[in-house]
């Protein structure tokens, strides 16, 4: 196998790993109180666009070195990601791109039907991205072997996949609050996790130059 994908693998996940990470700070900072307009939304919005990419190459490396008769599965992970890209960057450039620089004008009753506020459209996009995200890493379970390093990814990834329905549930209850957000801080370590160790699987298995001649 080809050094550059585990190479890509490796770096791609720590970007997604520190991208997560960052969300994650920037999340509880705002929530503290602490950031604030057009701050908070940037870092918020920013962070979590800077997620994306490096998640699916991520998934995507895994894909490349599974082996041939479980690559349905990794098949499967690699659209599910896809789907978590479109829905959440739709979300996210939109947000940045028109949302924010809208409100700063004081022209966003322009825009109103744009912004990100619970139980709207692009509420509902970025749930359904994170929501992808989760069955992606779900169904990526049987690429992974039950022993060895592979055993500690598979179980961040079973992690994560079980904190989606609270995900879900913090998106579409009826009745949004701060404290019903807390819910699914669970994400904020499992899914960074699963990127972080499914990167040092990359890591550990990039081919030495002596075995490639």
């Amino acid at each position: 196998m080809n050094r550059t994908v585990y190479k890509t693998g490796f770096w791609a996940g720590l970007a997604a790993f520190a991208a997560t990470m960052a969300y994650v700070v920037v999340q509880l900072l705002q929530v503290a109180g602490t950031l604030t307009f057009p701050l908070d939304e940037i870092l918020i919005y920013g962070t979590s666009l800077c997620i994306v990419i490096p998640f699916v190459l991520e998934m995507l490396a895994l894909h490349y070195i599974t082996p041939d008769e479980k690559k349905f599965w990794s098949h499967a992970a690699v659209i599910l990601s896809v789907l978590y890209a479109v829905f959440v960057t739709a979300n996210y450039v939109v947000q940045l791109a028109t949302v924010i620089p809208a409100k700063l004008r004081h022209a966003s009753d322009a825009i109103a039907v744009l912004e990100q506020t619970p139980h709207s459209l692009f509420w509902d996009f970025d749930a359904l991205g994170y929501i992808f995200m989760g069955l992606a890493m779900f169904v990526a379970l049987p690429v992974f072997e039950k022993r060895g390093f592979q055993k500690w990814v598979r179980i961040s990834f079973m992690a994560n996949a079980l904190v989606t329905p609270l995900i879900t549930v913090v998106y579409f209850y009826p009745t949004y609050s701060e404290q019903l957000l807390f819910l699914g801080f669970p994400w904020g370590i499992t899914a960074p996790l699963a990127m972080l160790l499914l990167a040092i699987m990359f890591k550990k298995r990039i081919p030495n130059d002596s075995k490639e001649q």
